[in-house]
């Protein structure tokens, strides 16, 4: 059985945001249990050379609506970036699903082939939408989804594999 290109983006997609809302959720109810400032969370990094937690959740937002539009050809919403609170990132996450539900699996069938161009830090990049989603737009997307959680770990919040592949509460 051949997987679809719409099972392969779309569908992962959205259940990965969904299980990166519950890892917010995670935080929040953490932030509250320690008495901690959730601002503590919202702008912790992992480096200081990386983005903070707020803005992984942004970019992985973008990779998500992004490489979903370019395969169905179709032109991406902008979301202003100016997320402040988990609660202004729950819309964000849910703003994005709530696009992700627009697409069909028609929309995506063929865009195997389909040429996908975008521009990269001033070069101009082109490649099959195949290629695109697995080696550019999924791998794009998961580091930003696995930061976002291991920002969070790393600050004490205490999420396990389950929370991560689930959204779910429990420790693996």
């Amino acid at each position: 059985m051949a997987i679809s290109m719409y099972d392969a983006s779309v569908a992962v997609f959205q259940a990965r945001l969904k299980a990166l809302a519950g890892v917010l959720e995670a935080a929040e109810k953490n932030a509250a249990e320690r008495k901690i400032d959730p601002e503590v969370f919202l702008s912790a990094r992992l480096a200081p050379d990386m983005f903070p937690l707020t803005r992984q959740v942004q970019i992985a937002t973008d990779h998500a609506k992004g490489a979903s539009s370019r395969l169905a050809g179709r032109d991406a919403p902008r979301f202003e970036d100016d997320e402040q609170t988990f609660d202004d990132l729950h819309a964000r996450i849910g703003r994005t699903t709530d696009y992700l539900a627009t697409f069909t699996a028609q929309d995506i069938a063929g865009s195997e082939e389909k040429t996908i161009e975008l521009r990269l830090g001033g070069r101009q990049l082109s490649m099959p939408g195949l290629q695109y989603l697995l080696h550019f737009a999924m791998p794009n997307f998961y580091f930003h989804v696995t930061t976002a959680y291991d920002i969070l770990r790393h600050n004490g919040v205490p999420l396990g594999k389950v929370t991560f592949i689930s959204g779910g509460q429990q420790r693996a």
